[in-house]
């Protein structure tokens, strides 16, 4: 199953029917939520006094006609769709990373309501992106006109490599071709140390990290057109770049370089802020 969380928004809405055409190419039933406060789903029509049935009442009627807009949506971008809507009591980032729990995968927009749009993203878009259990999409508020590509980052760690997985998987469902990133500086390449090798030795031992990681998925995905890509220069920007012409960017939640108990590395981190398409962030299993 797929989840989308929405809010209203405009970003909700096209978060929505990107999640529908997904879930058309998996096979998978959609569920369209909306996270309420726990005490306007409890709240009757007569309160204390009836100060707040008012309000309630207002929020869960505002509720209602966002899913109905959502579920619309979803009809109306892929009509094949099997899907459902569900209120989720709770602040919205707790409950989506509750309904994460039983999800294939769940997607939201870049901002809701609430969001500043001085911000690149909102803060429930970060919060779940870092804590929910399955994968997570973060859908940009501007459509992506198709584009015939899938770009995964590849850096060599274990979650990385389930990052390669989902791309490749990915690329199969929608005959995309698929660009194999790996951005490496100095730094990275020498193990936190500066090194003062020949470059080309450098690239020679980053390209090689490169061809090991793809080496057993080609045969597995025969009829994915992969193009590979080793580029010196820092991961945000080399993959903010090349989402710039993706339908999608998949990387990893945390690196190599990264501690084990950080919730999102810090290159998922930055390019969650500068993805140009719908992006990917992996949790590995």
């Amino acid at each position: 199953m797929i989840v989308v969380g929405i809010d209203g928004s405009q970003a909700g809405l096209e978060a929505t029917a990107w999640a529908a055409g997904e879930a058309v190419l998996r096979g998978v039933p959609l569920r369209v939520v909306h996270a309420i406060p726990r005490w306007v789903l409890e709240s009757g029509e007569s309160d204390e006094g009836g100060r707040y049935a008012g309000v309630a009442r207002w929020m869960r009627e505002g509720a209602d006609t966002a899913l109905a807009a959502a579920v619309d949506r979803a009809r109306r971008a892929s009509p094949e769709v099997e899907v459902d809507s569900a209120h989720l009591p709770g602040d919205p980032r707790s409950a989506l990373i509750e309904a994460a729990a039983k999800a294939d995968l769940l997607v939201v927009g870049d901002h809701g309501l609430g969001g500043f749009r001085g911000l690149l993203l909102g803060s429930v878009a970060y919060g779940v992106a870092g804590q929910a259990p399955c994968d997570v999409v973060i859908v940009r508020d501007v459509p992506v006109p198709p584009r015939g590509e899938v770009v995964v980052g590849v850096d060599g760690s274990p979650i990385g490599a389930a990052a390669l997985d989902f791309a490749f998987a990915e690329a199969a469902l929608r005959g995309a071709r698929l660009r194999a990133v790996h951005a490496w500086t100095w730094f990275e390449a020498g193990g936190g140390f500066v090194p003062m090798p020949d470059d080309l030795d450098v690239e020679r031992g980053e390209t090689r990290l490169l061809n090991e990681a793809l080496a057993g998925r080609r045969g597995r995905y025969p009829d994915v057109e992969v193009v590979e890509e080793v580029v010196r220069g820092h991961p945000v920007e080399v993959l903010g770049q090349a989402s710039d012409g993706a339908d999608l960017l998949v990387v990893g939640s945390r690196g190599r370089g990264n501690l084990a108990g950080l919730l999102l590395g810090s290159v998922s981190q930055a390019v969650l802020q500068h993805a140009r398409c719908p992006l990917v962030v992996v949790r590995g299993r």
